[in-house]
């Protein structure tokens, strides 16, 4: 059980960071989205962020939704690693 946990925590760090790159090469308006690597990148990403794009609209131009994004990713993240510090998930 703790296994699968840390692996989930795992996992969800590893995708931040995917997002935080998603979300830098935004800033660049040259970058084209449908040449590789970058059309992956938004394959895994994409689907994540519009749940929070559908939530909080554009505002002015500027897309806050990532913000959301990351809090959400972060605190399931910690609750993860919370739970491995308990005593029933460590004794399986």
């Amino acid at each position: 059980m703790n296994l699968l946990i840390t692996t989930l925590a795992t996992f969800l760090t590893i995708y931040s960071y995917l997002l935080i790159i998603r979300v830098l090469l935004t800033w660049f308006p040259t970058i084209n989205w449908y040449n590789q690597p970058f059309t992956a990148l938004s394959q895994v990403t994409d689907p994540y962020l519009n749940l929070f794009r559908s939530i909080i609209p554009p505002l002015g131009g500027m897309d806050f939704s990532p913000i959301l994004a990351f809090l959400v990713l972060n605190l399931a993240g910690e609750f993860l690693k919370s739970l491995t510090a308990l005593p029933f998930v460590q004794g399986f």
